[in-house]
């Protein structure tokens, strides 16, 4: 067999075994998932959508208790009393004071009655009707606080997703570039042997492959802890490995206008809408205050059972009519009931100005940081033709002796990290994409 031929599949196997090393904690059957996939998956297992779909359905069972205490209420009481034997002397105008012998005869020792009572509120100052509408108004400013946490979900799962796409790929460039590293000081050890180079250029080769070692390592750490957090984003048992489909960060869309985008925000951002119906709610709740200036008017009925041994028995009492009630003191207590409303109208108010500001400076930061990422892909591009075509040319300059080892190891350093740049840089664009949707309220 020839030298160059036992070299070439040295080589090779080497390649091998560090292309195994570096894959063995995360590339048994990998699991490749796209970026539509992972947001499915992000949104199906999300603790946090699931929280805020319970506050939808507390402010549901809000309405709920509200209707409820419209229905009639009916309730139902009874009781056996055992009593001593008491004296009883009834008086009456055609008898003399001092006459009970009619009543000697009766022992009365214990007692029996039952009520039962129903009531229905016909008006209660319209208080049912605007306690009604301001937590109707509640519950859908509660789901659209849970659709704006969606869209949050949304964007994190993308971002988590560009971190393990960018993780993975800076761990098979950094292996490659090892791979290229052990070749060089294998053919440096020769030549340091054959006395062509000095021993010097073969100890900078084994220090730049044991640096590319050491960065292999935070590499490979980083993946790791990227998937750890993947997983538990998209529900996945432990240890799955996840491989990001990088199709999905090679077209990037147009940035379009600042204003535009803000104005996309005002229309169709979740928080936006969720304060305007909550001030609806206040003004609302404003008119349940007042409903104590009004008397409450209920419909009632009643049964009454009463029996005393050897007495008297009522088998069939009932009763039924229409009751008025008025509170006098609600004239100077309800003020401040009042005053509270509408000072928490103003704070709504507030908060909708306040949202404004913080809808401007996000739009124009999400704005120009989208701009600013496909400006990288374009400079990160350049570079790594740059770097590529510098390597080429340090490299042939070395091999005819026209330039140093540090030379040739720095532009094979530089070589690695432009690409590795170039592919961090697409990522984060389509994550600052994402993060413009987001902001805008339209991330889907």
């Amino acid at each position: 067999m020839k030298p160059s031929s036992s070299k070439r599949m040295a080589f090779a196997a080497i390649a091998i075994l560090v292309m195994a090393a570096t894959s063995h904690s995360f590339a048994q059957t990998p699991r490749q998932i796209t970026l539509e996939e992972a947001v499915e998956l992000s949104l199906k297992n999300s603790k946090q959508l699931k929280l805020s779909q319970s506050n939808v359905d507390m402010a549901g069972l809000n309405i709920r208790q509200i209707k409820d205490n419209q229905l009639p209420s009916f309730g139902v009481s009874a009781s056996y009393l055992r009593l001593n034997t008491p004296n009883i002397n009834l008086k009456s105008g055609g008898e003399s004071s001092g006459d009970s012998s009619g009543m000697s005869s009766l022992h009365v020792n214990q007692v029996m009655y039952g009520m039962a009572s129903a009531s229905v509120p016909l008006f209660s100052g319209f208080r049912y009707k605007y306690s009604l509408e301001s937590a109707r108004f509640l519950q859908e400013a509660s789901r659209l606080d849970a659709e704006g946490d969606r869209q949050a979900i949304i964007q994190n799962a993308i971002m988590a997703y560009g971190n393990l796409y960018k993780a993975k790929r800076s761990v098979d460039l950094v292996a490659e570039n090892l791979v290229r590293e052990h070749e060089r000081v294998t053919e440096f050890t020769n030549r340091e042997k054959n006395g062509i180079i000095a021993r010097n250029d073969l100890l900078k080769a084994t220090l730049q492959e044991s640096n590319v070692q050491l960065a292999l390592m935070e590499a490979e750490n980083d993946l790791k802890i990227t998937t750890i957090n993947m997983n538990l984003l998209l529900g996945l048992p432990e240890g799955t490995a996840i491989m990001a489909d990088s199709s999905s960060f090679e077209v990037t869309k147009e940035a379009g206008n600042a204003m535009d985008w803000e104005q996309t925000a005002l229309t169709h951002r979740k928080d936006m809408a969720a304060i305007a119906i909550r001030q609806k709610a206040a003004g609302s709740n404003i008119r349940v205050a007042k409903a104590d200036f009004y008397p409450n008017v209920s419909l009632s009925g009643g049964y009454v059972a009463l029996s005393i041994p050897g007495f008297v028995t009522v088998p069939n009492a009932f009763n039924a009519g229409i009751g008025v009630s008025y509170n006098l003191a609600s004239l100077w207590k309800t003020g401040a009931k009042i005053e509270e409303a509408k000072t928490r109208l103003y704070q709504m108010k507030t908060n909708e100005e306040i949202l404004l500001d913080r809808i401007h400076l996000e739009i124009n930061t999400a704005y120009y940081n989208y701009v600013l990422s496909k400006k990288k892909i374009e400079v990160y591009e350049k570079a790594v033709e740059q770097a590529s075509e510098n390597y080429r040319i340090t490299k042939n300059k070395y091999d005819n002796s026209l330039v140093t080892t540090t030379e040739l190891l720095d532009a094979d350093v530089a070589q690695v990290q432009s690409k590795i740049n170039y592919a961090a840089a697409k990522a984060d664009a389509i994550v600052a994409y994402k993060k413009l949707e987001q902001t805008a309220g339209v991330i889907n």
